[in-house]
């Protein structure tokens, strides 16, 4: 008896991802004219059969999405960021059939979350906080539809995203650092696994580097407080800048914390700029400068490009969200 032929064997002789071949067989319009000919004619040529019970499962509607967020708890509940994404999420369903479904893992033991999915658990799903050493989201992301919250740094072929735009947030806030006289500046990354942080460097970088400048320093946290304060710290330890650019306000109030324990004025000895204008910017002594990300909007549109996928319409597959500089007394 002949071995069915397997959708990895269609991908391979296709020369596209599985997840490419499953958009094709579910008819997503998702899929370039190009691929879509050469999955069809791999396809006809191996006489692939769908799997039924998968495909009944695809064509079944749960009525459920789930936002999977790829962190330790303690870091989805004490960010405000996701809050805001939450809260723009449910905004969006709140005049839609679907309900929402939390998965918050850093790791897939048992691959129980991609199994889930796979089962038909949900009928798509939204990624946010995603990191290149996330293996186990691509199996989500073969199985439904996803929307990515945040541009994945491997993105593939047919991918939505919703992003903001980090690169000219970053590059904005330098420029006002520069504007406001400071030219030894540092900045406190993100974790460089994730496509935001290296947008944020980025943008940082090519405003030093118009302004003649290199970095005074470069040194990675988590977007924790803790981190924030451990960077901050090992900058100090080479020496003091006149600014200092983080990609987070969380991180930025782990950094204020550092500097005044040294003895350091903000903002008379270190500009300190954060990033999200989230509630933290506010909570800190002076409040901080930061660039205001769209959180709740960002929520809102992912939930929105993926309402319309699964209703079998063909939305945008990139939407880029503004950005904008907030001043207030750390810089």
């Amino acid at each position: 008896m002949a071995t069915r032929a397997t959708i990895e064997e269609v991908a391979s002789a296709a020369g596209v991802s599985r997840s490419t071949v499953s958009r094709v067989v579910n008819g997503s319009t998702a899929v370039s004219p190009e691929a879509l000919d050469a999955v069809q004619r791999a396809i006809a040529e191996l006489n692939y059969v769908p799997n039924r019970a998968a495909r009944s499962l695809a064509s079944r509607q749960t009525h459920a999405i789930a936002l999977i967020v790829p962190e330790d708890t303690t870091t989805f509940f004490g960010d405000p960021f996701f809050a805001a994404i939450v809260a723009g999420i449910t905004g969006a369903l709140r005049g839609s059939d679907y309900l929402l479904n939390l998965l918050i893992a850093t790791d897939d033991p048992g691959d129980k979350m991609a199994s889930f999915v796979r089962n038909g658990g949900v009928d798509g799903a939204l990624i946010v906080s995603h990191h290149t050493i996330d293996a186990f989201i691509e199996r989500v992301a073969d199985a439904v539809p996803v929307v990515w919250g945040g541009r994945p740094v491997h993105r593939r072929e047919g991918d939505y995203v919703v992003d903001v735009d980090n690169v000219a947030g970053a590059r904005t806030a330098t420029q006002h650092l520069l504007s406001t006289g400071r030219r030894r500046i540092a900045t406190i990354t993100g974790p460089l696994t994730m496509a935001s942080s290296g947008d944020r460097l980025q943008g940082f970088r090519g405003a030093l580097t118009d302004a003649g400048l290199v970095p005074f320093a470069e040194e990675a946290g988590d977007y924790s407080e803790a981190s924030g304060a451990d960077a901050a710290r090992r900058i100090l330890a080479t020496g003091t800048p006149d600014a200092i650019f983080v990609a987070s306000d969380l991180m930025a109030r782990g950094a204020l914390t550092a500097l005044r324990a040294t003895g350091i004025r903000v903002p008379d000895d270190v500009a300190l700029v954060g990033y999200d204008d989230s509630s933290v910017a506010l909570s800190t002594d002076p409040p901080l400068t930061t660039v205001r990300q769209p959180m709740y909007a960002q929520g809102e549109a992912m939930a929105g490009v993926l309402l319309r996928n699964l209703a079998g319409e063909a939305p945008e597959t990139t939407t880029i969200l503004p950005t904008e500089l907030v001043v207030r007394g750390s810089a």
